[in-house]
């Protein structure tokens, strides 16, 4: 398994080990609009801070095994809390069958070790525990909802093996139907297939299959904070997610906007940004986060 699938986000768990290229550049056409140039924000005291406090979701990309990166979210988790305690975080790192677990845990009736197993992290995230577990903690000491995100990977799997076509039944218990799955946006598919270097060159890998997962877990995943939102309006959601889920808004947050309306105030940040995504400017994030 290749350190660049694992950084993006972009379905690692899926395939495994890979040769990928280079990320390829997308359009913001058919997304969000961000601004012209990104925010630049390095502590929760910068002005720059305010626009996260004030939106109705807050997208913080991560590369997954970046320590400065899961820092940052605490920190920026933390800051919002200050100005606004009604607040719940959303996972990508947890699979939906897996919210009784988390809700468990949060009511102190198990413990760490056990939400561990009970969620089967380590077999279905498998990146450092301690990377994501300040997060957790905070959020039971301070009684917040955490939403379990993700589509069981069962089901992405399936999907990138046979096609969305073979689905049904029970297979839709936590994903959303057939129809909300939007497999339409060209830009979204080319980045996808330059991340993978694919395009079908890798033997059996079947590009329009895989694609089709990933949109499969992008809209399980905004289903899941659009029924929260819908049932918790004035609550903040802070969404940690790969960066590969948010820039450009075509993972989960052009989603979530098409599932809740204009009206609703969205903010992507990528953490820490690697030079590609500096150069994309402001087609990428409303904002980039520095860790000083």
């Amino acid at each position: 398994m290749t350190s660049r699938l694992r950084q993006w986000g972009l379905g690692w768990a899926l395939l495994g080990a890979m040769l990928v290229t280079s990320p390829l550049a997308c359009s913001a056409e058919d997304g969000l609009t961000p601004p012209e140039s990104p925010a630049a924000i390095s502590s929760i005291q910068d002005e720059t801070f305010k626009a996260l406090q004030t939106a109705d979701v807050v997208y913080l990309g991560e590369r997954h095994d970046s320590l400065a990166d899961h820092a940052a979210q605490l920190e920026i988790i933390e800051g919002l809390y200050a100005e606004n305690p009604n607040l719940a975080i959303a996972l990508e790192m947890f699979q939906r069958p897996f919210q009784p677990a988390i809700d468990r845990y949060l009511a102190g009736d198990i413990t760490e070790e056990e939400l561990i197993a009970q969620t089967e992290y380590l077999e279905r995230w498998g990146f450092p525990w301690e990377f994501y577990a300040p997060v957790l903690r905070f959020a039971q000491a301070h009684d917040l909802p955490v939403l379990a995100l993700n589509a069981p990977a069962e089901i992405t799997r399936q999907v990138a093996r046979e096609g969305l076509e073979s689905l049904e039944g029970d297979d839709f218990r936590y994903i959303p139907p057939l129809e909300e799955i939007d497999t339409s946006n060209a830009d979204y598919r080319e980045f996808v297939a330059a991340a993978f270097g694919a395009h079908g060159a890798h033997g059996d890998f079947n590009l329009d299959n895989f694609f089709a997962a990933q949109v499969t877990w992008d809209e399980t995943m905004a289903m899941t904070i659009a029924d929260f939102k819908t049932a918790n309006p004035d609550t903040q959601v802070v969404v940690l997610a790969g960066n590969g889920h948010v820039i450009y808004g075509h993972g989960i947050p052009d989603r979530v906007q098409r599932r809740l309306g204009d009206d609703l105030t969205q903010q992507i940040v990528v953490l820490n940004p690697i030079e590609f995504f500096e150069e994309e400017g402001g087609a990428i994030a409303d904002a980039f986060w520095y860790s000083e």
